[in-house]
């Protein structure tokens, strides 16, 4: 059979398309590590990989702080933003969370 290869950019838009929809038991907050997801606390708005928790503290790699989401629909669905700023590592208190998406998009690498 032969093979299609495709961009990254193209499999991004083909996987949101289709509903590549993950199942993911979560018991405790160490459940999310390894998980991209957007992340809505009480005063602001994070977007990035969990890779440790810590206490009551998720380490967060390719983290940014997303100061302007946009349309939220768009934002999540698209991965469409209108301000962002990476900051790297950040290290973000689980008791301010109010809400989190997963996050099925590339993480942003540069400021807008």
């Amino acid at each position: 059979m032969p093979t299609l290869e495709v961009s990254e950019e193209t499999y991004e838009k083909i996987k949101n398309q289709l509903g590549d929809e993950q199942i993911v038991e979560v018991d405790s907050l160490d459940d999310f590590v390894g998980q991209k997801l957007f992340i809505r606390t009480v005063t602001y708005h994070m977007v990035g990989k969990v890779v440790k928790r810590v206490g009551q503290f998720f380490e967060l790699k390719d983290a940014s702080w997303v100061a302007d989401s946009g349309r939220f629909t768009q934002f999540i669905k698209d991965g469409v933003y209108d301000e962002v700023e990476p900051v790297g590592t950040a290290w973000l208190n689980t008791q301010s969370i109010v809400d989190m998406f997963p996050w099925k998009h590339k993480l942003p690498t540069e400021q807008k």
